[in-house]
């Protein structure tokens, strides 16, 4: 049986707070906050409005806000939350480590909280993580690589551009890391050249995961080090990444027909990527079905389930986490993937 998507397992610890002294016998009454960091990506639009959706069909009062990347009005809204008796604030936070203060009032107000995708940092008032493995983003990209490019067969040199995510998110290391533990040998080997020489994560890393400063730092590696040398791949650690890394390449003349386009990774299936994918522009990305994290049944009364109690520290506890493998998405196999599951419908693309 295939349920709808992520956001029933926050509604399922919702239920499951009975446990633990937070009366939601009457959902009438109870309001649930809901702070997402920002309206610029799909990703984030999509989950807020529906987990809004499926909380008010569950019967509950929803307060959703979006932050617009900004710290501050996260933490306005935050305490407004608060302020207003919200029992559950659910978070995807715009930096993970400055809520700790808020998060302490939240917890002193008798608030549950749960960190959704992005691990909180540094709070001891973080009831429970819902998010993807992480690592195996990264992992799978790696490896996407390293089969198209026959790497394991010793092929190349092959010359290897890295942009990774933004530093203020925890997500951005796993995702550094796997991909990088697949990667890392092969450039130690020669088989991918770096010429850049940006390999860690900070030379790497992208503020907000915005796009034009993805662009703005690809096209100055273009003009730097590939004046007589052809970029082979670009690992992007997400969609908005890629599209910044895409149009960059597209203006220094990648995508002609002498200039043929890198293998390019990307993360979060975007319609908008996703057309660059069918189009030729885009190779890959990473899909985080949201609603697999539902499939886990947590019957009202029981705790929520985990399944992974040992690699998630915030710095100050180890977070119970429920972690949802993803799956890779490029031009064989969307459809099947995307259109026949029931996530998007052909005529979007």
């Amino acid at each position: 049986m295939r349920l709808k998507n992520i956001f029933v397992i926050c509604l399922l610890l919702i239920l499951c707070i009975t446990t633990t002294g937070c009366d939601l016998s009457d959902k009438k009454i109870v309001k649930i906050g809901v702070a997402m960091p920002t309206q610029t990506r799909q990703r984030w639009n999509q989950d807020g409005s529906n987990m809004e959706r499926m909380l008010m069909e569950q019967g509950y009062k929803v307060d959703l806000e979006f932050a617009n990347n900004e710290i501050e009005l996260q933490l306005s809204q935050i305490r407004t939350m608060i302020d207003e008796g919200c029992k559950v604030i659910i978070i995807t936070a715009v930096d993970a480590n400055s809520l700790s203060e808020i998060l302490d009032e939240a917890k002193s107000a008798g608030a549950k909280i749960i960190s959704y995708d992005r691990l909180i940092m540094n709070t001891d008032a973080i009831d429970y993580y819902a998010t993807f493995d992480n690592l195996a983003v990264g992992t799978m990209q790696g490896e996407y690589i390293e089969e198209k490019l026959d790497l394991k067969t010793g092929k190349g040199p092959y010359n290897l551009e890295i942009t990774a995510g933004s530093v203020d998110d925890n997500n951005t290391i796993f995702f550094f890391e796997g991909a990088m533990e697949i990667l890392r040998p092969y450039i130690q080997t020669g088989q991918l050249v770096v010429r850049s020489g940006q390999v860690n994560l900070k030379q790497c890393a992208i503020p907000h995961w915005k796009e034009d400063i993805a662009k703005e730092r690809m096209t100055n590696i273009i003009k730097n080090y590939y004046d007589k040398n052809h970029l082979d791949v670009a690992l992007c650690a997400n969609d908005s990444t890629a599209f910044g890394v895409i149009n960059a390449l597209k203006a220094e003349g990648y995508g002609d027909e002498n200039k043929k386009m890198p293998l390019i990774t990307g993360q979060d299936a975007d319609r908008k990527n996703m057309k660059m994918i069918i189009s030729g522009e885009q190779t890959m990305s990473i899909f985080k079905d949201t609603r697999m994290l539902a499939e886990q049944v947590v019957v009202e009364g029981k705790e929520p389930e985990t399944n992974d109690i040992g690699n998630y520290n915030n710095g100050v506890k180890i977070v119970p986490s429920f972690l949802v493998r993803p799956q890779f998405v490029d031009k064989s196999n969307y459809k099947e993937v995307l259109i026949d599951s029931g996530y998007y419908y052909e005529n979007e693309f």
